[in-house]
């Protein structure tokens, strides 16, 4: 995702028209874009399933407005995260490469710094973690008191810590040509876990955990998906300022200026969302 530059960014979004659906008052997908352009990527893959790549393309357009770049792939079939690499195989075009998932949603003061300062050219794959209560739903991450990473594990029936993996990885220009060596797991799927696990054998998997305070919530179940949404409106509601507003990030890194974000906002259908953007050229 983040190519050499640290511009470029592959998200993958196995979008569904989950991933369309509101986490309070805006898509689910906002999120998750909103967090790769913070890292300062502006060139985009949204990965999609065929039935619903053309929602995406009328939601975010070109992205042009703000200030970034979607270029959309359709994967035919459910065939595991890792497969996103063999699909954006040319968009990647031999740089380093990061991945979010459409579902997921991060928050916490200075995200957009610590991201930023891994979008430039690094070796090996550095994956993030947090600690959960019920690891044993995701990858289990194990790592030493060194701080290196000992085991990856993709839910296993017994965690060895309760590090779990987030759905945000950051790849060297290695990462397609290891993902075409994996196989199918059990499920018939090109597994992340085994991705990194290869990353992990050469001695190139580095993992960062999320510190207390940072808020990775993975929307992937309904009670999942309705905490996110409360999460949003008390913080947003407390604090009067958006998350995952596109926006608003575009403007505050700089992408899109003052006047186009005033014509961004004024192009929207007035709502409190709208008039929040205007509201932000005067504070």
């Amino acid at each position: 995702l983040a190519g050499g530059s640290g511009s470029r960014l592959y998200p993958m979004s196995l979008a569904t028209s989950k991933q369309l659906m509101p986490v309070y008052d805006k898509p689910m997908i906002y999120y998750p874009v909103s967090t790769l352009m913070l890292a300062g990527i502006r060139e985009i893959l949204i990965i999609s399933t065929k039935e619903h790549q053309s929602d995406f393309q009328r939601l975010l357009g070109s992205g042009d407005k703000w200030g970034v770049s979607f270029t959309y792939q359709v994967q035919p079939e459910p065939k595991g995260i890792a497969e996103a690499f063999l699909l954006g195989e040319s968009f990647i075009d031999g740089e380093p490469c990061a991945l979010i998932l459409g579902d997921n949603l991060f928050y916490g003061g200075g995200l957009g710094e610590s991201l930023r300062a891994r979008t430039s050219d690094h070796e090996g794959a550095l994956i993030f973690c947090q600690e959960v209560q019920d690891p044993e739903r995701y990858g289990v991450v194990e790592i030493a008191e060194s701080g290196e990473v000992i085991s990856i594990e993709e839910k296993p029936s017994t965690a060895k810590s309760n590090l779990a993996a987030t759905g945000l990885y950051f790849y060297d220009s290695q990462v397609v040509a290891k993902a075409k060596s994996l196989k199918p797991s059990s499920r018939g799927e090109l597994e992340i876990s085994d991705l990194n696990n290869l990353y992990l054998k050469d001695g190139q998997l580095e993992a960062e955990v999320l510190q207390r305070g940072a808020v990775w919530l993975d929307t992937g179940t309904v009670d999942s998906l309705n905490s996110a949404a409360e999460f949003v409106r008390v913080i947003q509601d407390r604090q009067g300022f958006k998350i995952g507003a596109p926006e608003e990030v575009a403007w505050r890194m700089g992408y899109i200026t003052s006047e186009q974000l005033r014509q961004v906002a004024s192009s929207l259908p007035t709502s409190g969302y709208s008039e929040y953007l205007l509201s932000l050229l005067s504070r």
